[in-house]
């Protein structure tokens, strides 16, 4: 079986390509190399010798000129939030346009499609109406989660629309053309091959911040950093990855929300808290009571589906996240500080 990762070079889609060559599967990445950090994975997929297509990938006449492939995973996005208001035309062709170019090849080759989507499609009004407090002085209790029922319509970011949009074409042509795909409605993702960027996820840079003695902020909600979001551990995001290949044949067409859910999640508080724990080191974080239009204040993904669908369920908790991703930033930090 031949898989093809777009954005195979980047954090998740590096995970992926060289979990996916240790278990016998012939994987190729395709990524243009762009982002700081890309590099350094391609020198681990070399290692594997896995190729790398240095395409991009809304160039679709390049796309179509490769060979075949019986599954393409599409890992490939710009994924930072408040980028997506400043960057328009990138992230459109990256998010949308790309995704739309994946859907002709596997089209042509008749390929089903692993579609890495983001919970960043739900409504930011609905979401903010979950906790409806400006200002958090306390620990949030962990009440609704959420799942693919709750609500899209919305605004919810530049990048989540594109993020929403693609899913939406892609069942497009399912319909219209009989590709079959699985798409996967992700919150945070963290683990080793995170740099300490801002654009991977606020758990590695709360991390670096800490090995590196760098002061920060709490952003919004007056400052207190007692906003929520669950963690999922890139090693379980990968488990769900392989059974869906296993059973593509039999379950497709499916959405899920998938996250750390209430097994692993974290304030901001606590982060820093576990952080100088782990590194021995304290970090000031001044309060700033206002934050982006995009920031929402609690995210806690609903795994009921994908569980009773696969039985899969998150294995590792906050304190493994931070706990593995400490260990492989320490272990590449010289590295590390050449990229950021």
């Amino acid at each position: 079986m031949k898989i093809l990762v777009t954005g195979g070079c980047g954090f998740v889609g590096a995970n992926i390509c060289l979990t996916l060559n240790k278990n016998g599967y012939k994987v190729y990445s395709l990524d243009n190399l762009k982002r700081n950090g890309s590099k350094f994975n391609l020198k681990l997929l070399k290692k594997s010798k896995i190729k790398n297509f240095n395409i991009d990938i809304f160039n679709y006449k390049k796309i179509k000129r490769l060979q075949k492939f019986d599954i393409i995973i599409d890992c490939c996005a710009e994924a930072a939030v408040e980028v997506s208001k400043y960057h328009l035309d990138e992230v459109i062709n990256t998010n949308l346009i790309g995704t739309f170019n994946i859907l002709k090849k596997a089209k042509k080759d008749k390929a089903k499609l692993i579609f890495i989507s983001s919970s960043r499609v739900n409504s930011i009004s609905y979401i903010n109406n979950i906790v409806r407090k400006k200002v958090l002085k306390k620990k949030i209790k962990i009440k609704k989660k959420i799942n693919e029922e709750f609500n899209i319509s919305d605004p919810k970011s530049i990048y989540g629309f594109t993020k929403l949009s693609s899913e939406m074409l892609i069942r497009e042509f399912s319909y219209a053309y009989k590709v079959k795909f699985i798409i996967n409605r992700c919150g945070v993702i963290s683990g080793p091959l995170q740099f300490g960027k801002q654009d991977q996820g606020f758990v590695s840079l709360w991390i670096w911040k800490h090995i590196q003695k760098i002061n920060g902020k709490y952003i919004g909600y007056g400052g207190y950093g007692h906003q929520v979001r669950d963690v999922l551990h890139i090693d379980d995001f990968i488990n769900l990855i392989k059974i869906q290949i296993k059973k593509i044949n039999s379950i497709n067409n499916k959405i899920f929300t998938v996250g750390g859910s209430t097994k692993s999640f974290t304030s901001l508080k606590q982060l820093t808290n576990l952080c100088q724990k782990i590194t021995g080191n304290k970090v000031k974080f001044k309060k700033q009571s206002k934050t982006s239009i995009y920031d929402i204040p609690y995210f806690i993904t609903d795994n009921k589906k994908v569980t009773k669908t696969y039985k899969w369920k998150p294995n590792k908790n906050i304190n493994d996240v931070v706990n593995d991703t400490y260990k492989w930033l320490i272990n590449n930090k010289k590295k590390i500080k050449k990229i950021l």
